[in-house]
């Protein structure tokens, strides 16, 4: 069985001292690839460097994080725009809204995340969404800058039933599932059976959100599966059912695998 972790960070220095040895594992395991969204200016050198070293393996997306918009925004996604030209990316990422903290930032988070949809309209790229307390707010945006026009993910999903079926309307995104939805006191897990298998892409976003029995600890790719067979639970069906499917459904977002995995 081959699957595919489609939101990780493992680039961040808290796999700096075993970081080989991590990708070692997950891939013996059968893990195929994993992709790496980035977050700021400061992750990309990181980013690339990992990229660079495992380049059948790690695939970079490349975008502004909404936690890192600040009063300095224009500056920082001017960079990443001139970024976005130094070599080929399977999406644009890890970009959206998140009210979670403060909504000080809230107009400069929209102007920031419909200018790097509409870098994903005009380059083809799909974009893998964080948004956090702000459903309506990134649902707005989408239309705004022409939802037909996009495709990508949900990353982590954390809504409700009803953001789940606004999602379903977008016929052009799916939802990212993570480590929380094994978590006992988790209501996911009864939204998650309203979205069909096809809907689903699953990923870790390492180092956080490591699933049970891993809760608390570092995350990383190979507790994928774990959030796999948890999955084949809710679905009752067999984990390679799962991993042949999320697979699919990685393939129809990120088509950028489908002639470099």
């Amino acid at each position: 069985m081959k699957i595919i972790d489609t939101h990780t960070h493992i680039y961040l220095e808290d796999f700096d001292p075993d970081r080989t040895e991590v990708i070692q594992k997950a891939m013996q395991s059968g893990i195929s690839a994993v992709l790496l969204p980035n977050i700021d200016v400061s992750s990309v050198q990181p980013l690339f460097s990992l990229c660079d070293a495992f380049p059948s393996f790690a695939f970079p997306m490349m975008g502004l994080h909404p936690t890192s918009v600040d009063g300095s925004y224009t500056a920082q996604l001017k960079r990443i725009e001139k970024i976005l030209l130094q070599r080929d990316y399977c999406g644009i990422g890890e970009i959206g809204i998140d009210l979670y903290w403060n909504r000080q930032y809230l107009n400069e988070q929209k102007e920031v995340f419909e200018e790097q949809l509409r870098w994903s309209i005009d380059m083809q790229l799909p974009v893998s969404i964080h948004t956090r307390n702000a459903y309506n707010e990134v649902f707005d945006s989408i239309y705004r800058v022409g939802a037909a026009s996009l495709r990508g993910v949900f990353h982590c999903f954390s809504g409700t039933a009803a953001d789940l079926e606004e999602i379903k309307r977008l016929s052009n995104f799916k939802i990212g599932i993570d480590g929380n939805i094994t978590y006992k006191k988790a209501a996911l897990a009864e939204i998650i059976r309203q979205a069909p298998l096809e809907m689903l892409l699953i990923e870790t976003d390492a180092p956080y959100l490591a699933p049970v029995p891993y809760r608390g600890k570092r995350n990383e790719p190979l507790y994928l599966w774990e959030t796999a067979r948890k999955l084949a639970d809710i679905y009752q069906i067999s984990l390679e059912e799962v991993a042949t499917q999320t697979r699919k459904n990685t393939h129809e977002i990120f088509r950028f695998l489908q002639d470099n995995e």
